[in-house]
């Protein structure tokens, strides 16, 4: 494995970050995939192992409790080591790890894989983003919202794959072992042409980012705020869509499986188009939509009188979340130039905070008043992201339109590689 500039080298430097951008959005595409085959898998995965209803909770908050130890110690290790090679060996290991899950007989074995596979996501999520925050920047315009619907793409196809394992009644391991042997050696080829912060923004950008001092936390917990409680929303929808159409709504069992469904497909079609929307509106205008389209959507829910009202709820809930989080990261980037890595790695744990209270939160208010009402709580959280908005604002970099910047960079052929 080169360190970024074989197969580069001759390339303009428009072109490297082409590549770059190209093959960061396979990896986006990769983790969305192989994060779906895990969760949508839960009940196969509780089976095989002989897990217990009681244990089960414990297992699933262990991967994002340790994603966040996994992105606090990807904050230190970019200090060392670039987000690029961060990224090149924590997919790998995500990937091997989702094979584990499957390959396992015993409680401790499972429990291995799936701390393996939380500390990599934590990493492998934080440099991700890491790369996609300097590209934006080298780009001058808004593309962090593409790579978020790679990602989106990834999970239905990830979710495709996983009906398919389940409905030919195959063991977890056969499920796993084919995506696992496409995506790895392609995830290994694709990271030759990473291109982060030293290629992204040239060696001044990246001796800003060593000497750039530290992360103001008062400054950036807006956004944190906001990255949980989009996470809050997207937890609730992915956790207690199925049950809330069946149970509430008197939907049967199949129709119940498809507000999920929808969720996804309106989530990659937001950030498919997202991009043009900040471009022309401002980050801020784009936010804002989604969070009203978001709270909308809870509502819809929350009073649907049948099950089909309550199907476009949840569209509409894909549409208004979608935009919340890659802006969340971008505009972390634009809060600290001089130390987006950081930024962006903290900003990072407080996605696995709102997916940990989120799940939680809304079951015991069901359970204690009642699942109409429970939805309102993610509604008026989501709507709170109106009152931090402004830290969404590009402050003279506004993307897009007739404000759009030309590319900040030329990484010319003699640019260093990643």
């Amino acid at each position: 494995m080169t360190d970024g500039t074989a197969g580069t080298a001759g390339t303009t430097g428009g072109g490297r970050l082409r590549w770059g951008r190209g093959t960061l959005g396979f990896s986006f595409f990769a983790q969305g995939a192989a994060f779906a085959l895990l969760v949508t898998r839960i009940p196969a995965i509780q089976d095989q192992y002989g897990i217990s209803d009681a244990l089960l909770p414990v297992f699933l908050a262990a991967v994002p409790v340790l994603a966040g130890a996994g992105s606090v110690g990807t904050e230190q290790l970019v200090k060392r080591v670039r987000p690029s090679r961060v990224l090149r060996w924590s997919q790998p290991v995500v990937l091997l790890a989702l094979l584990g899950v499957g390959a396992g007989d015993s409680l401790v074995e499972v429990a291995v894989a799936l701390a393996a596979f939380g500390l990599a996501v934590g990493a492998l999520d934080a440099s991700m983003n890491m790369l996609g925050v300097s590209l934006q920047r080298a780009y001058g315009r808004s593309i962090m919202l593409g790579f978020h619907a790679a990602y989106s793409l990834g999970g239905i196809v990830g979710a495709s794959l996983a009906w398919g394992g389940a409905h030919w009644d195959l063991t977890l391991f056969v499920s796993y072992l084919p995506v696992v042997c496409v995506l790895l050696p392609l995830c290994l080829v694709a990271s030759r042409w990473y291109v982060d912060g030293r290629a992204a923004g040239g060696e001044e950008a990246a001796r800003e980012q060593e000497q750039g001092g530290g992360v103001v936390f008062k400054m950036l917990l807006p956004l944190c705020l906001v990255m949980s409680f989009a996470y809050i929303g997207d937890s609730t929808v992915s956790n207690w869509s199925a049950k809330y159409l069946q149970d509430v709504l008197g939907s049967s069992e199949q129709l119940s499986t498809v507000p999920y469904n929808v969720y996804m497909v309106m989530t990659l079609v937001g950030r498919a188009v997202g991009d043009v929307g900040v471009r022309r509106f401002g980050a801020v205008a784009v936010v804002r939509f989604g969070s009203v389209v978001a709270a909308g959507g809870f509502g819809v829910v929350a009073v649907a009188p049948g099950a089909w009202v309550g199907m476009l709820g949840f569209t509409l809930l894909g549409l208004g979340l979608c935009v919340i989080v890659p802006q969340t990261f971008a505009a972390a980037g634009r809060l600290f130039p001089k130390a987006s890595d950081a930024a962006v790695a903290r900003l990072n744990i407080f996605n696995y905070v709102g997916f940990l209270v989120g799940s939680p939160l809304v079951g015991a208010l069901g359970d204690a008043w009642s699942y109409r009402g429970a939805m309102l709580v993610p509604m008026v959280l989501v709507l709170m992201t109106l009152v931090y908005a402004p830290s969404f604002r590009e402050r003279g970099d506004r993307y897009g339109g007739g404000h759009e910047r030309p590319r900040a960079i030329d990484v010319g052929p003699g640019g260093s590689g990643v």
